[in-house]
């Protein structure tokens, strides 16, 4: 049985198809770069829709909306093997359940935070896979690590047990124009290609959302990051 919403469907093959040409203009295989459909403020049946229509990794930003869905989904579709990516602020009272029900945690920013994600990885998992979010604008207001830092925390992270580094995370200050979007991710390509020249062996490079998808493609994002061009807009009247 599909629970399929209306549109959904539609929505997602504009997406993918914005990857794929988003791809072809800037010279890269459309595989090099994941789709991550955000499924925060949506309700797990979306995200069961969007797992149906074969996107299999899924973000939320919120500890307990997030384990919550995951506990739903092992309860319900144990037949689908999803990759769960935690891509919100982490607080350090909330890394436990974060680190026994996600794949992935996108927002590594404190050392406090990756050592507590390190010792809280149940044994018996996989490796957590982190990205360090980087604050690519110095903005004060927000949170990341400062780009000329990101280096030593990067390998600082990287020595962790249980945890297992693979790239860069960026959230820039939204910018209509394309060429004022490139900048931050351009400044980010190339951190990313200095943490592997200094042998750091990362893979992954997490930046766009709907609105910058194809700016970020064109700088060497590895990752997208999607919510409202898949699920439709967002209502945030509950709760968050």
């Amino acid at each position: 049985m599909s629970v399929l919403k209306p549109g959904i469907e539609e929505r997602v093959a504009e997406v993918r198809s914005r990857i794929e040409k988003a791809c072809l203009e800037a010279g890269r295989k459309p595989e090099e770069v994941k789709l991550l459909a955000v499924s925060k403020t949506f309700p797990a049946e979306a995200a069961l829709a969007a797992a149906q229509l074969g996107l299999l990794s899924l973000g939320e930003n919120y500890a307990q909306e997030g384990c919550d869905k995951v506990d739903w989904f092992r309860a319900n579709h144990p037949e689908l093997s999803l990759e769960w990516h935690f891509i919100g602020p982490l607080q350090s009272n909330k890394t436990r359940p974060v680190a026994e029900h996600f794949s992935w945690v996108q927002s590594v920013n404190r050392m406090k935070i990756a050592e507590r994600l390190s010792s809280q990885r149940p044994e018996g998992m996989p490796p957590l896979n982190v990205l360090i979010e980087v604050n690519v604008d110095g903005e004060e207001t927000k949170s990341g690590v400062k780009p000329e830092e990101a280096l030593q925390f990067a390998r600082d992270v990287a020595a962790l047990p249980n945890l297992k580094l693979r790239g860069f995370m960026v959230i820039p200050t939204p910018e209509e124009d394309p060429e004022k979007q490139k900048v931050p991710f351009r400044a980010m390509k190339k951190l990313f290609d200095e943490a592997n020249a200094a042998g750091l062996g990362l893979d992954t490079l997490s930046m766009g959302m709907s609105s910058d998808i194809e700016s970020a493609i064109q700088c060497g994002s590895t990752m997208v990051r999607v919510g409202s061009a898949i699920f439709g807009p967002r209502d945030y009247g509950h709760g968050h």
